[in-house]
């Protein structure tokens, strides 16, 4: 992914709400660098099998 310099809103979930990073307090905002990101290549709603699973 390359960088073009625009400024982007970040949203994250935060109990129950999805809010602005920039809303947060500087705790918040530290805890949250320190996440570990990852990427679900899997779509987590399906049985390894490939069916659906029953809480679609």
């Amino acid at each position: 992914m390359s960088k073009c310099g625009a400024v982007c809103e970040v949203y994250s979930r935060c109990c129950g709400y999805f809010r602005p990073v920039a809303n947060w307090n500087k705790g918040k905002k530290s805890e949250f660098k320190d996440r570990k990101m990852y990427e679900v290549k899997k779509d987590a709603r399906k049985n390894p099998d490939g069916s659906p699973s029953h809480d679609m």
